[in-house]
This record gives C-alpha cells, sequence and structure tokens, in this order.
C-alpha cells in the first residue's frame, strides 16, 4: 500500500478504502514491539542473571578420604547413557555416605544403541566405586533394562 507504484488490483483497494479512517502498519513491526512490550510489562523486581561462573570445571578426579569411608553406610551410584545423532555420552555420580558427589563423564567415540550406552556408564560406575574401594553400593538408573540384570532377574 505504501509503495508508489501500484498494481491494478492494489489501487483499486486504496481508492475503495480511502473513505475509512485506516491505517495500515507493517506486520513486522508489530510483532517486534508486541514482543517487546510484552517482555517489558512482565519485568521481574528481583531479577538475577544466570550465574555461569563453574568453579570446579577443570576437576577431572576427586580422591577419596577418611572421612568418607563410613564402613557399612551404603554409597550410592547414578548413571545415565544417552545415544543420539549428535554422538554417544556416559556419566555415573557416586554419593557418599555423609553427601559428597563425585562425577564421572565419558563421551563414547563408536557408534552405539542408547542401551549400550546405559550398560557403559554403569560399568564405568561401578569401576569408579571398586576405585574408590566401596563395599556397599546402591545402584539407580533409569534403564529397567541394566537394573534388572544388575539384580539378576
Amino acid at each position: 500500500m505504501e509503495s508508489t507504484a501500484l498494481n491494478g488490483r492494489m489501487a483499486r483497494w486504496k481508492i475503495l478504502l480511502f473513505e475509512f479512517d485506516m491505517v495500515y502498519v507493517n506486520q513486522k513491526a508489530i510483532k517486534r514491539s508486541a514482543i517487546a512490550d510484552f517482555l517489558a510489562s512482565r519485568a521481574l523486581e528481583d531479577y538475577e542473571p544466570l550465574n555461569f561462573d563453574f568453579p570446579n570445571e577443570d576437576l577431572m578426579y576427586v580422591a577419596t578420604t577418611e572421612e568418607d569411608s563410613h564402613e557399612g553406610h551404603p554409597w550410592k551410584l547414578n548413571f545415565d547413557g544417552a545415544s543420539n545423532a549428535v554422538g554417544n555420552g556416559i556419566g555415573a555420580v557416586l554419593a557418599s555416605p555423609n553427601g559428597n558427589h563425585y562425577p564421572f563423564t565419558s563421551k563414547l567415540d563408536f557408534d552405539c544403541t542408547n542401551n549400550m550406552a546405559e550398560y557403559k556408564a554403569c560399568i564405568m560406575g561401578i569401576h569408579a566405586a571398586i576405585e574408590h574401594k566401596i563395599k556397599v553400593l546402591e545402584v539407580y538408573g533409569d534403564s529397567a533394562l541394566v537394573i534388572y540384570q544388575l539384580k539378576g532377574e
């Protein structure tokens, strides 16, 4: 409608609509300002930006200490594996009886199914438990197949 060179149909519409008090606004302008207005109207008073400071991002290994060796008290192992188009990764976390957490992660450099990744994650966690000389271990995972096989069922 704002163009100086209108084709026949647009010129007719402009003439027909001229008698009405209408204002045409570009769709992109409405979209941009509507989103900004919406966000501005819902601003949080106590907003704090996310803290992306990870003090332990270079941590590769944590050795067990005497305070973590509670004889008879169970440690907990949580494991998970993932396989998708991007890649294959596994992770496990050992939790001591007094609440200390020891994470282990690895990226697999071979193609595998999700079940295979789950097995590898469980195995990695069990190896970590053996290295820490853990005697009592409770194992948790989201793969029923792996958990039932660990139980021998």
